[in-house]
């Protein structure tokens, strides 16, 4: 981490913690509402793992000091399994603590035999599974190094809008990138590789969830084009299960957020959650001004009276599944008018 800090990449502050007293008073320092502890031995795999204490994994997300503290007891000095150490496990006698990464991706740079010189390697699934993923998608993003020219900008670039990073982080990844090249080349190393080139979750990156703190919200932003703003985290998860069960069509339906208002959200907390929404750019349905209500539940009757009523474009539909077959049709229809430049007007019955 050191090196990293003194070629200029980018990392997220982390402490190790060698005693429960330590983890808790780190937590507090960090101060977050999420950490992540992650068991420090020399092996992979670690978030699938296991220890032989009633803890289950080598990553674990905790939310207060005191949780850290727990957490890290059953850690800290007991036996970790994971699948590259085998059966003789791992003593693990410290663990690092860090802000919780929204979302992780894979770099790596090597010496390719093929290409005669270095290689940059990405893959939007970083992690723990990166093993898997390199085992299932043969076909990784790759782009060969000129070794004499080096690694370009625009290089940079192609490979880190490959990899899916949203528009306004770009730049800075890709600037990270010609970084960790020029660390690669300092050491004449063979390889450097970032198994969670995480986006952090509440730094520079994306307002969004500090915006989404102050009015406490439950905010995930995901690389998707379609928000859901719901109130229950469980309709939150079916909402996006169900987005993903339509499958992409051709309007490449995924979801862009994680938005959860709580059962007792106030207007104000409504009002902060359609602003967190329609101030995304990724999303095809506010292009257009139209909104997609799935309206379920006590007195659903009496709400469809002012939402008739209010003359705002918002379609109505009974059940989740019908929101969401609605939505990728109407989306569908959209992304075919726009590339045939016609203009396209949506209305329901109530």
């Amino acid at each position: 981490m050191e090196l990293l800090q003194e070629a200029g990449v980018s990392v997220s502050k982390g402490y190790v913690a060698k005693s429960p007293d330590e983890a808790y008073a780190i937590a507090k320092k960090v101060g977050s509402k999420e950490v992540e502890m992650k068991a420090q031995v020399l092996a992979d795999g670690r978030g699938k793992g296991t220890f032989e204490s009633v803890l289950k994994e080598g990553v674990n997300i905790v939310f207060s000091p005191e949780e850290a503290k727990a957490v890290s007891s059953e850690m800290i000095r007991k036996k970790l399994f994971t699948k590259q150490m085998g059966e003789k496990g791992g003593i693990c006698n410290q663990a690092l603590e860090r802000k919780y990464p929204r979302g992780e991706d894979y770099f790596a740079i090597g010496m390719e035999r093929s290409f005669q010189g270095p290689v940059l390697i990405g893959s939007s699934h970083g992690g723990v599974n990166i093993a898997d993923v390199a085992a299932e998608t043969p076909d990784a993003i790759k782009e060969p190094v000129d070794i004499v020219e080096g690694i370009k900008k625009e290089q940079a670039l192609r490979l880190e809008q490959k990899m899916g990073f949203p528009p306004n982080i770009v730049d800075s990844a890709a600037e990270n990138m010609v970084k960790l090249y020029s660390l690669f080349l300092k050491y004449d190393a063979t390889m450097i590789r970032n198994k969670s080139n995480g986006e952090d979750s509440d730094g520079a990156e994306d307002e969004n969830d500090k915006d989404a703190a102050k009015a406490d919200l439950n905010y995930i932003g995901l690389k998707g084009n379609t928000d859901c703003l719901v109130n229950g985290a469980g309709l939150a998860m079916a909402s996006i299960d169900i987005i993903k069960l339509q499958g992409p069509g051709l309007w490449g339906g995924t979801p862009a957020s994680f938005l959860d208002v709580g059962g007792g959200a106030t207007v104000h907390q409504v009002t902060e959650a359609f602003k967190l929404i329609t101030s995304d750019k990724k999303v095809l349905m506010w292009k257009l001004k139209y909104l997609l209500w799935g309206l379920q539940g006590t007195q659903v009757d009496d709400a469809k009276a002012p939402r008739a009523d209010s003359g705002l474009k918002i379609l109505a539909c009974d059940d989740l599944e019908e929101t969401a077959r609605t939505f990728r049709r109407l989306s569908e229809t959209a992304a075919l008018a726009k590339q045939a430049h016609v203009d396209v007007k949506f209305q329901l019955p109530i």
